[in-house]
């Protein structure tokens, strides 16, 4: 890769150079806030991720646990029709959401209250081990959102060192080195024509 801009040794090349250059390195010093940012960011949805997980781990093993001991009191028959018509007990609302540019499904999860059953022979195991699964739902829900926030911003953040990394050890020394040579040589003409002058007042002096 050439280490220079192909563009003449000219002032007004200079000066736009020159120009291009600054706001580059303006907007590599704002990829760089971006990209702190999104660094903290994801460490704080890590945190939040790894609680919510082990939270899903604990709520997952008493709701499992709930409804082996209702699939034994009750059988598996009874279970299935105590369970037919039942109304969704999570009202789950998905948004758009977005941080630092990024954008990420924000997803809402409200309990709603059990709908009793009328039969009998139904257990008290059963509507407890429907406690458990509608707390389980309502944190896999914070989870999702959670685990797809985390992604999507490691990626991001991924993506913004690239962009850094590309001006900073790319394109910005480019454009400096550019800058430089357009310098070097527009001082070694003024010295040439400085060099000129002097050797024709030197020739009109003799």
């Amino acid at each position: 890769m050439r280490r220079r801009l192909s563009v003449p040794p000219t002032k007004s090349a200079l000066l736009q150079v020159g120009r291009q250059a600054r706001f580059l390195e303006q907007g590599r010093q704002m990829l760089e806030k971006k990209r702190d940012l999104l660094t903290r960011l994801v460490y704080e949805r890590l945190a939040q991720y790894r609680e919510l997980r082990a939270q899903t781990q604990r709520e997952l093993a008493e709701a499992y646990r709930w409804l082996g001991i209702v699939q034994m009191r009750m059988g598996e028959q009874m279970l299935r029709q105590a369970s037919v018509g039942l109304k969704p007990a999570v009202a789950i609302r998905v948004v758009a959401r977005s941080s630092v540019g990024v954008e990420y499904p924000s997803v809402s999860a409200e309990p709603l209250p059990l709908q009793p059953v009328g039969l009998m022979w139904t257990d008290v195991s059963f509507d407890e081990a429907r406690l458990r699964l509608r707390e389980l739902t309502v944190t896999l829900a914070r989870l999702g959102e959670a685990e797809n926030a985390l992604w999507r911003l490691l990626a991001a953040s991924r993506k913004t060192q690239k962009r850094v990394n590309a001006l900073k050890y790319n394109i910005i020394p480019r454009y400096q080195a550019t800058v430089q040579h357009i310098r070097a040589a527009l001082e070694e003409d003024e010295r040439n024509t400085l060099f000129q002058i002097k050797v024709l007042r030197a020739r009109r002096a003799g």
